[in-house]
């Protein structure tokens, strides 16, 4: 069994896709700045650590800005 498992993610990131997005992302800062959220990973890999913020509540989903236009939406 996985942990965190998709249910418990799912409770706290509604869209699969958003959840990969933000682990992706995190996964990306916690390697580049090595600033952890929790004290305490079970994870030794970047990707898991980030899912694990998300699983405590740590990490979430911020709100999008409408005003900002990224290169491949013009």
């Amino acid at each position: 069994m996985l942990y965190p498992s998709i249910d418990s993610l799912k409770k706290q990131i509604d869209s699969k896709y958003t959840l990969v997005s933000l682990a992706a992302k995190r996964a990306r800062e916690i390697q580049a700045k090595d600033n952890l959220l929790l004290e305490k990973y079970d994870a030794e890999k970047f990707v898991g650590m980030a899912l694990e913020e998300v699983a405590e509540g740590v990490l979430e989903k911020q709100a999008s800005d409408a005003n900002i236009q990224y290169e491949d939406e013009m």
